[in-house]
């Protein structure tokens, strides 16, 4: 069974909003997909199409109105390949006040830069993910309904029964992650392999951003080898021989590509914290796999606790995500290593979370200084 956790969110949009619905994500995380099954009557165009594209770039509303006719409700898939894809979206905006218009793009750096100003208070952003645990779970009939956990764990923790072995199933996801063509193809690296080269490097060729595709792919191997890890941008700039402001630049175009995030410290500058680096995380574990090209078993891999920990943090902030929830989300550490891998400031209410495959003590020093915050700590056996 389909379904998303944005599906209702996603449904309702027309009821609450006038303004273009934008779907962003990276490829095949299933936009196009979830847009086709929650509105089945509207006019599809796949900018992918040159015909259509053309059209769409004479930014003419007469030529609009000829391709669009009557239909109320339209889906532009992948807007960011017209040359000007908030011009376009502007004009039926403004000149076909009874459009509903949906929108897709692959990257956010694409609908960032190319309309931020001219969709200025016409479009509302939703952003779709890989699969979450639970969306895994009920896709593949594990599961009838979804939920919020891994999230629901650290606030209320409960011990719940289960007539499956969530620690089993979490193994398969952590070698090759959460695309939504997993399903449907588990346990092919043939298919991750030809997504990564999709991904990774065809979204970015795209921006003309990235003048030196070698170095690129170094710079995002050397991350994937360093998930969990503080960031050393010195450091990436010497192994490379490129300068810091390029390494700097090309993770932010990794980060706005849907591929890694940074998580940043928590602190209240007490002494001794740190207060600017960030450490780096995949959107997905299997992509992540997938560019350091190994789909070894848990049981043998060196990286088994850091692929565990960048699972937890990326399902909280999926969740998050999904529930527009307003939750920081953080790590904590000293300069002299004491360290707690996530920080939930919930509702006012700090959650310190140790994250480990088998088991694992919240810091001691954190609870010191933050005597009011719960500690939490996070297995394979207790995260579902």
């Amino acid at each position: 069974m389909y379904i998303r956790h944005l599906d209702q969110t996603i449904q309702q949009h027309f009821i609450k909003y006038k303004q273009v619905l934008v779907l962003l994500g990276a490829r095949q995380v299933g936009k196009t997909t979830l847009l086709k099954r929650l509105f089945p009557q509207a006019y599809y165009l796949l900018l992918d199409n040159e015909n259509t594209k053309k059209i769409l770039e004479t930014y003419d509303i007469n030529t609009y109105r000829s391709i669009l006719g009557q239909h109320t409700q339209i889906i532009l898939d992948e807007l960011h390949l017209l040359s000007d894809p908030g011009r376009a979206v502007k004009i039926i905006y403004d000149q076909l006040p009874g459009v509903q218009l949906i929108v897709t793009g692959s990257s956010s750096f694409h609908i960032k830069n190319k309309t931020s100003q001219s969709l200025a208070g016409r479009k509302i952003d939703y952003y779709l993910h890989p699969l979450t645990f639970s969306e895994y779970l009920v896709q593949t009939g594990v599961e009838k309904t979804l939920n919020f956990q891994p999230l629901n764990q650290i606030l209320r923790p409960l011990t719940n029964p289960y007539f499956f072995s969530p620690s089993e199933i979490l193994n398969q996801v952590l070698l090759f992650g959460l695309y939504p063509e997993i399903i449907t193809l588990p346990q092919n690296t043939v298919y991750l392999k030809n997504l990564a080269n999709s991904v990774v490097f065809q979204d970015l060729l795209e921006l003309n951003l990235i003048d030196n595709k070698t170095k690129a792919k170094e710079l995002l191997k050397l991350l994937a080898y360093q998930i969990g890890n503080l960031i050393n941008y010195n450091e990436l700039s010497n192994k490379l021989g490129i300068d810091q402001r390029t390494v700097k630049r090309y993770i932010d175009i990794f980060e706005d590509s849907f591929i890694l995030y940074r998580l940043y410290p928590y602190s209240q500058r007490a002494r001794g914290e740190i207060v600017k680096n960030p450490k780096i995380y995949f959107w997905d574990v299997g992509l992540r796999n997938t560019i350091i090209d190994n789909f070894d078993p848990i049981h043998l891999r060196s990286d088994s606790g850091a692929l565990f920990e960048n699972f937890i943090i990326t399902e909280i902030k999926k969740i998050l995500s999904y529930t527009n929830d307003s939750t920081t989300v953080h790590y904590w550490r000293t300069k002299s290593g004491s360290e707690v891998d996530l920080v939930l400031d919930y509702q006012h209410q700090l959650y310190a979370c140790e994250i480990k495959l088998n088991k694992g003590t919240v810091s001691s020093a954190f609870i010191h200084r933050y005597p009011h915050a719960l500690s939490r700590v996070i297995t394979s056996g207790n995260f579902y």
